[in-house]
Parts: C-alpha cells; structure tokens; sequence
C-alpha cells in the first residue's frame, strides 16, 4: 500500500474499531511518517474523548426566552404598519380617493382643452396647429394631396 491509502485510513486505524488488514500494518511497521501520524491522530482521539462540553448556565433558558419574547415583540420590516386596521384602511381610501380625482381632472381637462380650441381663432398658428391635430387622418396622406395640385394645374391650363 501506498501512503495516500493509509492516510485514507487513518480515522479507522486510530480508532482501533475496525480490523485493520496485514498489509496496512506491515505499512504502519516499514514507514516512519504513516507511523507518526498515526500515532498523533491517536492523541487527538484520546484528546477528544476526554473533553466535555461545558454546562450552559442555570439561567441560560430563561434570558433566551426573554429575548425571543423581545425580538416578536419588535415591529418587523417596513409593512409592520399596515396589520393596523386603522392605518390600512386610511391608505385603501386615501388611494381610492386619489384615483377618482386624478379621473375628475383628466375628465375636466378634456373640457377645458375642447373649449379653449374652439375659442382660438382660424389662421393663426395654435388654430392651424389645432386643425392638424383635428384633421392627422386627412393630413398625412400627402401624395393625396399631390395628386390634387396636378390635377388643379392640369384643369388650369385648357
């Protein structure tokens, strides 16, 4: 066997739980390192089979539940305020509120627009802009418009 095999093995040969077969041993016997770190890593388990955890204190229980009654007892993130009834139902009207003016306004701007262009007079800029805002679908048809110019010029000859 080689090293990198015994090394692989060394958890079960420390522990000396499993068999260990004849080659590993012959290994162990002829190699000064895998016999070295086999010893060291009995030391360790040793090590670690005498140690003890140490007992939590006697009121260890008690503060732990003290702060787990604190830490549900805290608001918790930014929508903690809408479990309150009142404040959620102030935003549900506040919002509801808010859409039916935004419609109000749009519905009067409509109005006001429709008046303030009928007022504007024909043949000044903001009446010609308004005509072809009125009139785009006749408008953007310009080779239509062309054809109309040949054929005023064609009947202004004869």
């Amino acid at each position: 066997m080689k090293c990198h095999e015994i090394c692989e093995l060394m958890p079960d040969l420390a522990s000396d739980v499993n068999p260990v077969p004849p080659e590993v041993t012959e290994h162990v016997a002829t190699c000064m390192a895998c016999a070295g770190q086999l010893e060291e890593f009995r030391r360790t388990m040793a090590l670690l089979d005498e140690w003890r955890a140490p007992e939590p204190s006697p009121y260890f229980d008690v503060r732990l539940m003290a702060r787990v009654r604190e830490q549900k007892a805290k608001p918790e993130g930014w929508l903690y305020w809408l479990r309150k009834p009142g404040l959620a139902i102030s935003l549900a009207l506040l919002m509801v509120v808010s859409g039916s003016l935004i419609r109000f306004d749009s519905g009067l701007r409509g109005k006001v627009d429709g008046a303030a262009m009928a007022a504007v007079e024909p043949g000044t800029a903001v009446g010609d802009l308004q005509a072809l805002e009125k009139n785009s679908d006749l408008y953007s048809n310009f080779e239509m418009l062309d054809d109309l110019q040949v054929q005023h010029d064609v009947g202004a000859n004869p």
